[in-house]
């Protein structure tokens, strides 16, 4: 514990405890004690009615008689401790994230007042050595395979469908009814009725995909599927029975591929295969760069993160899981659900929905506090013009911004999250600089 000399009328002495929390043991003299007594009893008078005297004019010893000396003291206590501690709270050049805890050592009129208050701060960062961390960039090979899978998926938007007499078979699209029950009791929001759907990995939830397989028109696949926590509430974690009823085989025709092939596929960008092929290899090889580069940024960041040190305060964490539970209250609201029957429907609480929600929402608070404390270090400081052309570039981004750039850039709320996303593009690139190593250059540029 640290004793601080008195500032001003109080004695404060600090004591920093786990979990990034302060508590300030707070020390009143006697005599401003007494005149807090003085004026809640000054206010009281108004207030308090007393038989046989008119308002304001009973005398103090009978006003006190008629109280009592505890409820005076709980309305001193009331009044007078909020603005001791807020007063404590300035002078100690604290900041706290959370409303102060107070504990009563000692408050008797006539003798110094004494108690604590506790309040959660935010945490100090240990920022890790960002000299020391090294991490080489992975490369991802196009290979001739991935281009050839990827020239079939272009193949197959130019397939006809062609009806067939026979039984299902892989990369066939049927048409059929679903409908999806969870003990026993149909769930109609989920049903499908004539859906064409293709029969193959990544389309077909595996189970139905499995057993749908063989079947013929008129014939029914079914399964029991667990299904995801973030599917729709009504099965979300549930054993779903799910019934695929087939009304219609068709086979796919895919083209095979020539110029003429090529040349469609493309709107005509391509004239030959070959162009075609090349067209696609490049695409490939700009995304699995882009792909590279966003997994390097996030294993660079991941080091940086597990070799800094923070303990994140349990009231910001509260904070956080409170800010994530109203998004999901305004997400499914928009869907016509309420809270308490999404987690009916869920089968969970909303406490033990909170109490899931905790380490992700911690992780978050730890990734974004190294990550504020990285930009302090390195003094990364997007100037007004960057923030605008960032917003202006990313605008142009998006249709539904486009015609909102001037809108944009009078907005001051718009104009900050803009600075504080180029800021932490800024803040990454840098990282990912350093972790490179020495004569590699670092990049503020911003624009990723």
């Amino acid at each position: 514990m640290t004793a601080e000399a008195p500032n001003g009328s109080l004695t404060i002495s600090r004591e920093a405890l786990p979990g990034s929390q302060v508590a300030l043991t707070i020390e009143v003299p006697a005599s401003e004690l007494e005149a807090a007594y003085e004026k809640t009893l000054r206010k009281l008078t108004q207030k308090v009615k007393v038989q046989g005297f008119r308002p304001g004019k009973a005398p103090r010893a009978v006003l006190e008689a008629r109280l009592g000396a505890e409820a005076i003291r709980e309305e001193v206590i009331e009044s007078f401790v909020p603005e001791v501690v807020n007063r404590a709270l300035t002078e100690s050049e604290l900041e706290p994230i959370d409303r102060p805890r107070v504990d009563l050592i000692e408050f008797e009129r006539g003798k110094p007042a004494r108690f604590t208050a506790t309040v959660s701060v935010m945490p100090a960062v240990t920022l890790a050595d960002l000299d020391v961390i090294r991490m080489e960039p992975s490369v991802t090979e196009v290979t001739d395979e991935m281009v050839d899978q990827r020239v079939q998926e272009l193949l197959e938007t130019q397939a006809a469908l062609e009806p067939v007499e026979r039984p299902v078979e892989e990369g066939d699209v049927i048409v059929a009814d679903l409908d999806v029950s969870t003990a026993g009791v149909d769930v109609p929001s989920q049903a499908r009725r004539a859906m064409e759907i293709e029969v193959k990995d990544g389309v077909l939830i595996p189970e139905l995909h499995q057993a749908v397989i063989g079947k013929s028109t008129g014939e029914v696949a079914e399964a029991e599927v667990k299904m995801p926590d973030d599917a729709a509430p009504e099965v979300a974690g549930k054993l779903a029975h799910l019934r695929l009823t087939v009304h219609g085989v068709k086979r796919k025709d895919v083209p095979r591929l020539d110029d003429r092939v090529a040349e469609t596929i493309s709107n005509g960008e391509q004239k030959t295969a070959l162009e075609l092929k090349i067209a696609v290899r490049r695409d490939l090889q700009e995304q699995a760069a882009r792909i590279d580069e966003l997994a390097h940024e996030q294993k660079v960041l991941q080091a940086v993160v597990e070799a800094s040190e923070v303990e994140i305060p349990a009231s910001l964490v509260d904070h956080e899981v409170a800010h994530q539970l109203e998004d999901l209250e305004a997400r499914i609201g928009r869907q016509g659900l309420r809270l308490d029957r999404y987690f009916a429907y869920a089968g969970t609480t909303a406490q033990e929905w909170a109490a899931k929600a905790r380490p992700d929402a911690e992780s978050r608070l730890r990734v974004d506090m190294v990550l504020a404390e990285a930009t302090k270090k390195l003094g990364i400081e997007p100037t007004t013009e960057e923030v605008y052309a960032h917003l202006l570039s990313e605008a142009n981004k998006d249709p539904e911004l486009r015609g909102e750039v001037d809108k944009l850039t009078q907005n001051r709320t718009a104009v900050e999250y803009f600075r504080h996303r180029l800021t932490r593009i800024k803040t990454l690139e840098a990282l990912v600089a350093l972790a490179a190593g020495p004569g590699t250059g670092e990049s503020n540029s911003g624009e990723g």
